[in-house]
């Protein structure tokens, strides 16, 4: 009974490696007895194909899902490459688009300044930079980079866009301070261009606010200066040579002493983004010394 027990326990407790050993001698020798008895393979047949067919069908199902995963990963990696590839094409083009936008801003102010040029012709000019301007939004107070050794002197006039900006009040050998019409100290003697009626254009920061300028002590008895009249600089300007153009009259009432007339004047030029102007080397004093400017 002992021995018994002892034999069933080693049946259990047999290890896999000795249970595969048994297995496939089992199997060689079932092979080879089929073989030597001439037994027909046909039933062995039938089991592989009961078995391996749907398991290689399997794992062809298995292997076409993979391909297709794998395909379809590759499809999203091509769109992902693409993406990207669009992308820097778009960033390309944009940049490109800015570098146009850029030249085509440059091309135009450059044609102002040569429209300005020939339209001045009478008037010796030097081209200048702006480099620094004071605080604010205005360019009421600005230096430019050229001085003294390009010509430039004090009084000199400056013009940039399609009329008068200012006039220069500080010189240095490379550099030169402007202050312009827009700033609230500065007085411009001028005159409606229609009747030759004079008054003084006056800077004046809050209302530049909607592009506007003041002018003021306008005698226009005859009421003949109406809105859109063109203002010029005078022929008696103290500072300013004549025939610079301010701006166009936009309203206009007459003053409590029933004898001049003040108003707004919208000026051509964009005193919020300049940059580059023309400075005229001619003084009004070198010419004449009559005429006098607050």
């Amino acid at each position: 009974m002992k021995n018994l027990k002892k034999k069933f326990r080693f049946r259990i407790h047999l290890k896999s490696k000795h249970l595969l050993v048994i297995m496939t001698f089992f199997c060689g020798s079932a092979v080879v007895a089929t073989l030597a008895s001439g037994i027909t393979s046909a039933p062995l047949q039938e089991a592989a194909g009961m078995i391996v067919v749907p398991f290689e069908k399997s794992i062809t199902t298995i292997g076409l899902w993979l391909t297709d995963i794998n395909k379809s990963f590759q499809e999203k990696q091509d769109l992902i490459d693409q993406n990207e590839e669009l992308k820097n094409t778009v960033d390309t083009l944009t940049e490109q688009n800015n570098i146009l936008i850029q030249n085509q801003s440059e091309l135009s102010k450059l044609q102002e300044l040569y429209d300005l040029d020939v339209e001045y012709s009478d008037y010796p000019k030097v081209a200048a930079r702006i480099i620094s301007k004071d605080p604010g939004n205005w360019y009421d107070t600005f230096m430019i980079n050229k001085g003294s050794k390009d010509g430039i002197r004090v009084d000199n006039n400056v013009i940039a866009g399609k009329g008068l900006v200012g006039i220069v009040t500080e010189v240095g050998s490379n550099w030169a301070t402007v202050r312009s019409i827009i700033d609230d100290s500065s007085n411009v003697s001028a005159m409606t261009v229609g009747t030759d009626d004079n008054c003084v254009v006056e800077g004046d920061l809050e209302l530049i606010d909607e592009g506007k300028l003041r002018f003021t002590q306008l005698y226009d008895k005859e009421d003949k200066v109406t809105v859109g009249e063109q203002v010029v600089t005078s022929n008696i300007s103290e500072k300013y040579v004549e025939g610079l153009f301010i701006g166009y009259v936009s309203d206009i009432q007459l003053d409590t002493n029933n004898l001049t007339k003040s108003g707004t004047i919208v000026t051509p030029v964009d005193f919020q983004h300049l940059k580059d102007v023309f400075v005229i080397t001619v003084n009004k004093k070198d010419s004449t010394e009559e005429g006098a400017e607050e």
